[in-house]
């Protein structure tokens, strides 16, 4: 049954093979139920047997009077004979008509908004269902309603390509239901559709995507806005770690050849000239679905260098390659890697177990709120008993969120939409109610209580001179962290600027 916002009803299919909406249905069976004949209430409301049709199963649920009249009068062994079917084919009319009677009593007394989540959940899955589980438990909070209206989710997955994204945001813009849309680890589909984002006015809210200018449109109307590590920060945070922390002075960076990759090559040099390394360092590119071997070809020229230490920013897939190939060189030839956290989006803990990282040094960013570090939080052991509540059969324990950084994000960021709704209020014309929101997220009133911290105006107007306008967390926020041997995270510390 398909409601929309002015409260009609509609049945796509009255039964299997039949096209029929549900108000021609409904009128027919109304027309019908003056007659005493079943036959007759079938021949009336249904039409006869038709062909199959496209993506649809054959055949009409219920025999044609034709067919009716063509039965013997004894019952069949199989079905009880027509009488019982075509009984049954009046119940299931009368049904239907309950049914529309009641959809629409339901539309009027709550209507409904969608919260479009466009991620991987392909090639980076575990990031993908992150962000969806930590949307979910904030809502639940609320009992999936807000302003009065049920809130529903619509999961689209990108898989990492932009232009699939772009479908996806246009499906966004001819839903009239639609509020906002999630977007998920990779960078690149939003970078390459910010344009289309903020002419269209799509208000996006992004958990993991990293890159530096996704939030930094040269407008003062900018429509998307990031709970996440900023790429503007991150190669600080990372090049601080590995030369300070460890004491690494030959680094060489490894980065996919993306606008993330990119976007982080300038940021890494710029971090590492600013700690008195004036010969830039080398770098070495790689493309999405890096195999085995052209990994082992990348770290054997590298060691071919005078490189300390490798500065990594991959997502899952190629991350895991690349570690897998560092564990299986000889000992002597083993690099450590300071990695972004795109590595973490995926299966890495599991198919390079903790027997296999023993033989490796592997550390990456995140940020400072982890369920394992904060197990003495009171809001952190309610979210997480919630996420077991709600999601039974996969978290049990905090090491079985696999993606934790999406979650916690996403559970963060989705708090605060929650507070912004409340404060815009929804009106029922869905491009003001998107306006409302954009507006109430740049001039929230109250703090909101997240898990990583409580956000106090997390959002303002963006400007050149306010940048950071549209990021929610600062480089305090960030920390690098390493595997434990359940292959949970576990942070390490804060990076002082």
């Amino acid at each position: 049954m398909a409601i929309n916002r002015k409260g009609l009803c509609s049945v796509g299919k009255v039964a299997l093979g039949s096209s029929v909406p549900f108000s021609t249905g409904l009128h027919s069976a109304v027309s019908a139920m003056k007659s005493t004949s079943p036959a007759s209430v079938v021949a009336k409301a249904m039409p006869a047997r038709s062909p199959s049709l496209p993506g649809e199963n054959s055949g009409f649920l219920y025999p044609t009077p034709v067919e009716l009249a063509k039965e013997k009068s004894t019952p069949s062994r199989a079905d009880g004979g027509p009488f019982r079917r075509g009984l049954g084919a009046w119940c299931v009319i009368w049904v239907l008509y309950c049914v529309g009677i009641c959809g629409a009593d339901f539309q009027t007394t709550s209507p409904r908004i969608h919260i479009h989540v466009d991620a991987d959940r392909t090639g980076c899955k575990s990031s993908g269902i992150a962000i969806e589980q930590g949307i979910r438990t904030a809502f639940s909070d609320i009992k999936n309603t807000l302003c009065g209206h049920a809130v529903e989710l619509v999961i689209k997955d990108h898989r990492g390509n932009s232009r699939r994204s772009k479908q996806h945001l246009e499906s966004y813009l001819a839903d009239d239901d639609a509020l906002v849309v999630f977007a998920g680890l990779h960078s690149p589909p939003l970078l390459a559709n910010r344009d289309f984002i903020n002419t269209s006015e799509i208000l996006v809210l992004v958990p993991w995507a990293a890159a530096g200018p996704i939030t930094r449109y040269p407008s003062p109307t900018n429509w998307i806005f990031r709970l996440s590590v900023d790429d503007t920060k991150a190669g600080f945070v990372i090049v601080q770690y590995a030369v300070k922390t460890r004491g690494h002075q030959q680094p060489i960076l490894l980065l996919e050849e993306t606008g993330w990759g990119k976007s982080n090559e300038k940021t890494m040099k710029s971090a590492l000239k600013a700690l008195g390394m004036t010969a830039p360092p080398q770098t070495k590119w790689f493309n999405w679905n890096l195999s085995n071997v052209a990994a082992r070809i990348l770290l054997h020229e590298i060691n071919e260098t005078q490189a300390d230490v490798i500065l990594l920013v991959a997502n899952a897939p190629e991350g895991q390659t690349i570690v897998q190939a560092m564990a299986s060189l000889p000992a002597a030839q083993r690099l450590p890697i300071c990695s972004h956290w795109g590595i973490t989006g995926g299966r890495l803990p599991s198919v390079i177990d903790a027997s296999q990282r023993r033989n490796i040094t592997l550390n990456f960013i995140q940020t400072r709120f982890s369920f394992i570090n904060h197990s003495d939080s009171i809001l952190g052991r309610n979210v997480l008993a919630k996420a077991r509540e709600l999601f039974p059969q996969t978290i049990q324990r905090a090491q079985d969120i696999k993606a934790p950084a999406g979650f916690i994000h996403a559970y963060d960021l989705t708090k605060i939409l929650i507070a912004a709704v409340r404060q815009a209020g929804l009106t029922g014309d869905i491009r003001a109610d998107r306006r409302g929101v954009r507006r109430a997220l740049e001039n929230l009133n109250e703090p909101v209580h997240g898990l990583i911290k409580s956000y106090i105006s997390p959002f303002g107007v963006f400007s050149e001179e306010n940048p950071d306008a549209h990021e929610a967390l600062s480089i305090e926020d960030f920390v690098m962290a390493c595997y434990g041997e359940h292959n949970e995270i576990i942070l390490e510390g804060s990076i002082s600027p």
